[in-house]
């Protein structure tokens, strides 16, 4: 199992009292610990106007900033908005941090949401067929001394792109992925995945599946297949067991509240949410089972398997969220929570499946600096070492 940190960059909004450089500052020791103490990604996404939610704009200047303030750990686009972007220039950004790091860069992509795509003047239909055209250019132009382009949003006439990256022959690609639609397009186009959706183990392992029989049958867009699969997943790690899974489960409702960017426009957002977080438990169905459908008797076996609402609206789901409490939740894995013993438990539960890399939400609006690097820290003595066979002292 590999460990990496994901970060949205976020601290608590109110109006525009946003301590940007204390934020950016904070960011930056806590990837020099991760780096120190034996993690082996950092992740950063990039999001626009999602204020309050996250400060990442430009992942490429803290991946720059952080090849200069780590040695070993590998530094990832988590992602990089592909239809935001002329090909060219997210290839050149990528080859020179590359280079800066000695080839530790890791290159995810994705479309971002219409909210985003509109404040930049991009259209929310293009999206998918921008992004399937710039991921065909971007190895293409990694690996040509002299490269050109005639597609349908781009034109390159013949010109030398620089500088390459220092990997050979590229770096490795991945996409962002929320559904088994994108699970089975990144399989098709031979690149990872990294799923940015929050699953209970037991419903997550199908989707792995998914994705490992179509890759067998990828036409790789670049130089090689990467079947690499990296799951986000909040976590916090703290010597009080029940204590560090109340935090965390705090922080990732939090991250799902309804005035959240993931949240916002989506119909039946938190039925969704329901159903891959593994449905209402038992001992809350008597509460939540009346607003079940009373027609349509195969629609409502459904519902009652899944422990999800069909009619009730935002309102009753929303609720069933809220009574999701911290150790259902972990115990489920939808987080890895608690003391160095049950964040092991849970995270051989991702092991098990087939899960390469859990991507780990630490830094949210809800949990402060320095508790997050109280987690990165035990995880470093603690957790870390029980994937390598090795006990730090």
């Amino acid at each position: 199992m590999k460990f990496g940190l994901l970060f949205e960059m976020q601290r608590p909004y109110e109006g525009n009292d946003v301590d940007w450089n204390a934020l950016y500052r904070e960011t930056l020791d806590q990837c020099a610990l991760a780096d120190q103490v034996g993690f082996d990604n950092l992740w950063f996404v990039e999001h626009h106007f999602l204020m309050g939610f996250s400060g990442s704009p430009c992942p490429e200047v803290m991946l720059g900033a952080l090849s200069q303030r780590t040695k070993n750990i590998r530094i990832g686009f988590g992602v990089s908005v592909l239809p935001n972007h002329h090909p060219i220039r997210v290839a050149e950004r990528i080859a020179m941090v590359d280079q800066l790091t000695n080839g530790r860069v890791e290159v995810g992509t994705g479309r971002s949401n219409a909210y985003e795509q509109m404040g930049q003047g991009i259209d929310p239909r293009e999206t998918r067929e921008r992004w399937e055209e710039a991921i065909t250019m971007l190895p293409k132009i990694w690996q040509s001394d002299e490269f050109s382009w005639e597609g349908k949003f781009w034109n390159v006439p013949p010109r030398r792109v620089l500088p390459k990256p220092f990997q050979k022959p590229h770096p490795r690609l991945y996409l962002a992925c929320t559904q088994t639609e994108s699970f089975r397009l990144a399989a098709q186009k031979g690149i990872g995945v990294l799923s940015s959706a929050s699953y209970a183990v037991d419903i997550l392992k199908e989707h792995v599946q998914v994705y490992r029989d179509a890759i067998k049958d990828a036409d790789p867009v670049g130089a090689e297949i990467n079947e690499f699969w990296g799951n986000n997943v909040h976590s916090f790690c703290g010597k009080d067991d029940q204590a560090a899974k109340e935090l965390c489960a705090e922080s990732m409702k939090t991250f799902f509240g309804p005035d959240k960017p993931y949240i916002q426009g989506r119909i039946n957002a938190y039925e969704e949410l329901l159903e891959s977080w593994g449905g209402v438990p038992d001992n809350l169905k008597a509460d939540f089972g009346r607003w079940l459908r009373q027609s349509d008797d195969d629609h409502k076996t459904q519902a009652a398997e899944a422990g999800i609402s069909l009619d009730s609206g935002p309102g009753a789901a929303r609720a069933a969220v809220a009574e999701l409490d911290a150790n259902v939740l972990a115990e489920r894995g939808v987080i890895i929570a608690g003391n160095p013993e049950s964040c092991i438990k849970t995270i051989k539960m991702y092991e098990d499946i087939g899960v390469d890399q859990i991507m780990l939400i630490m830094q949210t609006e809800t949990i402060p600096h320095e508790q997050v690097m109280e987690s990165i820290e035990l995880y470093g003595k603690e957790v870390i070492p029980a994937f390598a066979g090795v006990k730090t002292a």
